[in-house]
């Protein structure tokens, strides 16, 4: 299981990483960078900073 915070301090479980990565990849980024954008899920928020982006892409199952 993978826990990530959301903007808030809240504590979001992943429960599909490749689904989520692949919103962020078609969504939230361009040329392989996080674009600043907003992710809402089930009332988390997420803002997609280059940081962010690079830090899911890189987590594994």
């Amino acid at each position: 299981m993978i826990t990530i915070k959301d903007d808030f301090g809240k504590k979001y479980v992943i429960k599909d990483l490749k689904k989520f990565k692949k919103h962020l990849l078609d969504f939230h980024s361009k040329n392989g960078k996080g674009d600043n954008s907003i992710h809402e899920e089930n009332g988390y928020w997420f803002k997609v900073t280059d940081r962010f982006y690079k830090k899911v892409m890189s987590i594994s199952e």
